[in-house]
């Protein structure tokens, strides 16, 4: 819920071009996400652990790693939710309403961002 008690909700969630989600919400919010983007901001336990260690320098790239990330479905989880099944193999993210929303990297959203 935001702060006004209002459910957020996507009314529609829509591949563009190879490399973005546009996700029309129930605000009349347009919002905008990159794949690479959503990949790495995935917020199951191994990739949060990850995001936290130290940069490896001698880190040997996997062959799963060159490749661009791309979801192979978006599974909703009951009405708070959706798990993205990516290109990797990776399946156990699950993007709550609310940090999709977070993510978004619309003109807007970005604006707000930088400006707070």
């Amino acid at each position: 819920m935001t702060e006004n008690n209002f459910a957020l909700f996507p009314n529609s969630l829509k591949k563009q071009g190879d490399d973005s989600l546009l996700i029309d919400w129930n605000d009349g919010h347009q919002g905008i996400l990159g794949w690479k983007h959503l990949r790495g901001n995935c917020p199951c336990a191994t990739c949060r652990d990850e995001r936290d260690k130290p940069a490896n320098p001698f880190h040997i790239l996997k062959p799963s790693e060159l490749v661009q990330p791309a979801p192979t479905s978006l599974v909703p989880v009951g009405h708070y939710a959706y798990r993205i099944v990516w290109n990797d193999g990776h399946d156990s993210g699950i993007y709550t309403l609310e940090s999709l929303r977070a993510l978004c990297q619309c003109q807007e959203c970005i604006s707000k961002k930088t400006t707070t």
